[in-house]
């Protein structure tokens, strides 16, 4: 089979570029292995938000009702299930539209233009890799044992385990250290680095870890696993901590110590495809050394998020067929789903110290917002950066609604608005997001 193009990998870079490019004419072959969706859809982003959502109602419910409200994680796994399901049915339904053929089965480039899927050889004028990544693995003894999960893993679980130990205090490390926390868990996170979230302003990593801490999340940072042992019926995470042996000992533990790109036996050496540090190398059109062979989402290694991975397609798309756009790849806004919710888009504070630029810095805490002290949500914090010319280089959030309030600043940001603009806009009152214009 001959297509106009072919994209190896059906997650959210895969996917929704199949269907943009669909949407311009072109035909598309798109190659899965496993479900469609991804790791987004069926072991991260959408399950864990079920999660987040199934958390926050029970905290709620305990600010009004007490400490003795009962948890049913059987239901919480159930509805997370049922939703994963539902929109996988969804993706399913998007790739059987026309001029989109979906291929089912493990891809493996034979030659520049070719793909092997089981017996069957495809090709394509041009081929997009979109295969993803996986966690990685920690290299020390006892990940191996029972009980020692990773995020596929850990969401698989139908029982509620009574502690759990996290390795990493990333994003997927936090995420699951706050909604296992709201469903009763005794959680105890242990990080190498000095602070949580390393690629977030100090300021909002630091009031997240706080605000996680009071909740009854157990942080010890600084601190190197040593090893993973049975002991008495449960797991120990043996660790060194500024020099001095500690151990955590829980009913499960999570290695959440980050991704890696999936590139592995899908025949990159055979087409010469040029890779470094595990990833596939590319240029601002997310093309490849090889012409016409590109390389989207994880598997590039340039940034590991759903949105990163779509809005790359759909670059690559746009250089296929010679169209302009105007696609800032260098203004990614992320977020943090955690209780309190982090976000944030361009530079941090000591991004722009070590850039040495003129800078300036304005804090608004949400005390002074009249929705947050509503919601009781009055402990966050809002962080503008502009540069001297008073354009927003910056936005750093932590506390509720925090992911959208960064994306009303990455739309202005991408528009070049200064922070006298944003005071012009009028925001609708009572909300969280009147912060910005304070």
């Amino acid at each position: 089979m001959k297509t106009d193009l072919l994209i190896l990998g059906a997650g959210p870079g895969g996917y929704h570029t199949a269907a943009y490019a669909a949407r311009h004419g072109l035909t598309v072959t798109i190659v899965e292995k496993a479900d469609v969706g991804g790791t987004c859809l069926n072991q991260g982003c959408i399950p864990t938000k079920a999660f987040c959502h199934d958390a926050e109602a029970i905290e709620a419910a305990r600010r009004v009702c007490g400490d003795d409200v009962q948890v049913d994680f059987a239901k919480i796994y159930e509805r997370k299930c049922a939703v994963v399901d539902k929109l996988r049915e969804d993706v399913e339904t998007l790739m059987s539209q026309p001029g989109i053929t979906l291929v089912r089965g493990s891809g493996v480039f034979t030659g520049n233009k070719t793909v092997l899927v089981g017996g069957d050889e495809y090709t394509a004028d041009n081929l997009i890799i979109a295969t993803g990544s996986r966690p990685r693995a920690l290299s020390v003894d006892g990940t191996e044992l029972p009980g020692v999960l990773d995020s596929t893993g850990l969401l698989a679980l139908d029982t509620l385990p009574g502690s759990l130990c996290i390795i990493g205090a990333g994003v997927i490390g936090l995420e699951f250290a706050s909604v296992f926390r709201s469903f009763g868990c005794e959680v105890t996170v242990v990080e190498y680095m000095k602070e949580c979230l390393p690629p977030y302003d100090s300021d909002i990593s630091r009031r997240v870890r706080k605000a996680m801490e009071k909740r009854g999340v157990r942080f010890v940072m600084q601190a190197g696993v040593a090893g993973i042992v049975q002991a008495e019926g449960k797991l120990q995470v043996n660790y060194v901590c500024k020099g001095k042996p500690g151990a955590a000992i829980a009913d499960k533990v999570l290695v959440a110590t980050g991704r890696e790109a999936n590139i592995s036996g899908i025949g990159l050496e055979t087409v010469g495809v040029v890779t470094d540090k595990g990833c596939v190398v590319v240029d601002d059109n997310m093309q490849t050394n090889v012409s016409g062979i590109y390389a989207v989402g994880d598997v590039n290694g340039r940034c590991m998020l759903a949105h990163a991975a779509i809005m790359q397609g759909m670059r690559c798309v746009n250089h296929i067929l010679g169209r302009a756009d105007n696609i800032r790849l260098d203004l990614m806004p992320s977020a943090v789903f955690t209780n309190p919710e982090a976000a944030a888009v361009g530079l941090t504070e000591s991004q722009c110290k070590d850039a040495g630029m003129e800078y300036a810095v304005r804090k608004t805490p949400y005390r002074a917002n009249g929705r947050a002290v509503a919601d009781e949500a009055d402990g966050g914090l809002l962080k503008l950066i502009t540069g001297n010319d008073g354009l927003i280089v910056g936005c750093h959030v932590c506390g509720s609604h925090a992911a959208d309030i960064v994306q009303e600043v990455t739309a202005i940001m991408s528009m070049g608005c200064t922070l006298d603009r944003l005071h012009d806009i009028t925001h609708i009152h009572p909300t969280i997001a009147e912060l910005l214009a304070g």
